[in-house]
């Protein structure tokens, strides 16, 4: 599992899981982002998120990120986690919905010519 090398994530082990006495090959929150945006896919079929509840939803991961980096807050594992998934699912949405719009816009070039 350490051959995901397209993925940018520093992989520090006091922020990753560990199963087995293997660490994750990504840190909890590059875990729970990949895994919110995993479980949207098959859900955007059904339920269309709000672009402003899709950036509400990245809110928690950009305030925990921030205050960690900037405020000398340390954050825990759990907290990274709930909160990538938050963000995973934001991502989505907000990948939605500019998928949405460029069909859109393309249907209309299409028509307009």
């Amino acid at each position: 599992m350490t051959k995901i090398q397209f993925v940018d994530c520093h992989r520090l082990p006091e922020r990753s899981f560990f199963f087995k006495g293997k660490q994750f090959p990504l840190c909890a929150r590059c875990t729970g982002i990949y895994l919110g945006y995993a479980i949207f896919i098959p859900i955007i079929f059904f339920f269309k998120l709000n672009i402003w509840y899709s950036l509400l939803a990245i809110a928690p991961t950009t305030i925990d990120g921030l205050t960690q980096a900037y405020c000398k807050r340390e954050s825990n594992n759990p907290l990274r986690f709930f909160t990538g998934i938050l963000a995973g699912l934001g991502l989505a949405g907000i990948s939605d919905f500019i998928a949405y719009y460029i069909v859109e816009f393309s249907k209309f070039i299409y028509h307009s010519l």
